[in-house]
């Protein structure tokens, strides 16, 4: 199995500060995270002014504040990205970060993003999607929100006006997630109906799901973390604190190594067990010379360095070549 890439969501837990955005880079490089995610938008191109918020949005942020001005607090300047993007190259972590718009999309790519990721909310952007795989870099689309024909149609889009390098993200966009509507078989539907590399985006509480996609197939796996669940903001409850994304991160390494290939055989740690745990043909009485084995006179005992059980049928009735004692081995 090819390596699963993990994203630590920062999104815009760093609510406003580069302070915080720096130590979010800490902790998903500790982590051993393979990139850490952040968000770029205007919130002048991104929403119209009295828009409400959702509804875990409400219960997380400033009450009676529209979306606009909360997503306003949590822009990141150019300036800010050319420095969050100078520590990531410190620490050795890819940076990321989705564009919600297409002057967002213009930043990144002259900030030489090597992956653009797609939120859910823009899937049905036909604009937004021709912009994107015109740049013919690597995509990672969530699809949150969205039905197996916007998927197809989305991914169609893409291939047709130059992307080559999809990935799809498997999401449910509640925060937190139900585990009722995680639905991840349908992950494991998009691969084999799309011919294309999947993963899931994840918002539930908790790494048992991320895990799980893993074992399911998931190349990728993105998960929102933040330094502390109870700051003020819309997306921490919904994120994991540092020690337990460290957790998930090595959750998903021992997966890793535990898929293996296809191949069923015998592993190198068990090879010694075989002989030890398995059967051979043995006597159960003093058998003479010349007597012919039966169901009486022999059994089936440890250790399996004799005449496999297997070869019962072709054992029973030849004749004993030698004495045997209790409990020896037969030999043929």
């Amino acid at each position: 199995m090819e390596r699963v890439f993990i994203i630590a969501e920062a999104g815009v837990n760093h609510n406003g500060s580069i302070e915080i955005a720096r130590r979010l880079i800490d902790v998903a490089a500790a982590a051993g995270a393979d990139a850490v995610k952040f968000q770029t938008f205007k919130a002048d191109k991104l929403t119209c002014m009295n828009v409400q918020k959702a509804e875990y949005q409400k219960q997380t942020t400033e009450a009676g504040e529209s979306q606009y001005d909360m997503l306003k607090r949590l822009e990141l300047t150019l300036d800010m990205h050319e420095s969050l993007i100078d520590y990531c190259n410190e620490k050795q972590i890819m940076f990321l970060s989705t564009p919600f718009d297409i002057e967002s999309v213009d930043m990144l790519n002259a900030l030489n993003m090597s992956i653009m990721k797609i939120p859910s909310g823009e899937i049905t952007n036909l604009p937004y999607l021709r912009k994107i795989a015109g740049l013919k870099k690597k995509i990672i689309l969530s699809t949150g929100m969205s039905t197996f024909e916007e998927v197809e149609a989305a991914l169609a889009t893409l291939k047709e006006y130059g992307a080559e390098d999809i990935t799809l993200l498997h999401c449910n966009t509640q925060y937190p997630t139900p585990a009722e509507d995680v639905n991840l078989r349908a992950m494991v539907r998009m691969k084999k109906e799309l011919h294309v590399a999947v993963g899931y985006s994840d918002h539930t509480t908790g790494i048992e799901i991320p895990l799980a996609a893993t074992a399911l197939g998931a190349s990728v796996i993105e998960k929102h973390f933040t330094l502390d669940r109870t700051m003020e903001g819309p997306d921490h409850r919904a994120s994991l604190e540092p020690e337990e994304l460290r957790r998930m991160v090595a959750g998903i390494r021992k997966i890793e190594q535990a898929l293996g290939s296809d191949r069923k055989q015998v592993s190198p740690s068990e090879k010694d067990n075989r002989d030890i745990v398995r059967k051979s043909i043995v006597a159960t009485r003093c058998i003479k010379r010349g007597e012919l084995f039966t169901e009486e006179n022999i059994s089936t005992k440890r250790p399996g360095t004799g005449v496999s059980p297997m070869r019962w049928d072709e054992v029973i009735g030849m004749p004993a070549d030698r004495d045997y004692k209790i409990d020896e081995i037969i030999q043929l």
